[in-house]
């Protein structure tokens, strides 16, 4: 049974800057993609800053977080992008795996193989201040890790759940996203999900026990391109609640 605390919609803009930068122009500008996206229902911002700054750039990320209400920052274990943000002061942020070349983020990071970098990197994201995620599989080892390595937060991938072929795989995978759920609350952490979410798979996730907020962009993006992004946005509300 769903927990009487209402879901947070973070909405990613990035393909807003994508489309921007297609013509390297200043529209659309993802700065009023954040400001619609928050009128039209959006709990939270998400955008994530890339090493090949392919579609979010620098100065957005400034201008993201001096806007009123939570900016939500995505970002490869890299000191130069740390540093970065750390500098825009956002309301939280979420370290995620990239690869060079990759068309979008592949699974949940490798706690084990990158367990040194990454913790240094949590331990310095926390003492400037900000709130951090951890992006993971739905995995009791890795929930285990994420805490012991001090997250505030921990990003279950939902990208299995939504490749899944059959009926009876998304049933699994979706108790897997519950399992993990119920592990994480249970340590004090906080969790978030997404990844590959859309407006017909996302109703089943969005009821999962202590889950505090859905990160969805890609789906309410492309929706935009035929309703516009505040219905788009509105909609994907509607769904989830």
């Amino acid at each position: 049974m769903k927990m009487d605390i209402k879901l947070k919609l973070g909405v990613n803009i990035d393909h807003i800057a994508t489309l921007r930068q297609a013509r390297l122009d200043i529209d659309p500008d993802p700065i009023q993609a954040a400001q619609v996206a928050r009128q039209s229902g959006a709990d939270i911002i998400v955008c994530h800053l890339r090493r090949d700054r392919r579609h979010i750039q620098d100065a957005d990320i400034v201008k993201l977080c001096r806007l009123k209400g939570e900016t939500h920052i995505e970002l490869g274990d890299d000191a130069g992008v740390v540093s970065w943000v750390i500098k825009a002061r956002p309301s939280s942020v979420c370290l995620v795996p990239e690869r060079p070349g990759e068309v979008s983020t592949e699974g949940g990071l490798d706690l084990q193989r990158n367990s040194k970098s990454l913790s240094r990197t949590v331990s310095r994201l926390k003492k400037a201040g900000l709130e951090v995620s951890l992006f993971i599989a739905p995995e009791a080892p890795a929930v285990r890790v994420s805490r012991n390595m001090g997250a505030d937060v921990v990003e279950f991938d939902t990208s299995d759940y939504v490749k899944a072929g059959t009926k009876a795989k998304q049933k699994s995978e979706l108790e897997r996203l519950e399992l993990a759920a119920y592990m994480a609350w249970e340590m004090g952490l906080v969790v978030h999900a997404g990844h590959g979410l859309d407006y017909h798979n996302v109703t089943p996730v969005a009821r999962i026990p202590h889950l505090s907020v859905l990160n969805i962009g890609f789906s309410i993006v492309a929706r935009s391109v035929f309703v516009g992004l505040k219905s788009a946005v509105s909609e994907m509300r509607r769904v989830i609640d």
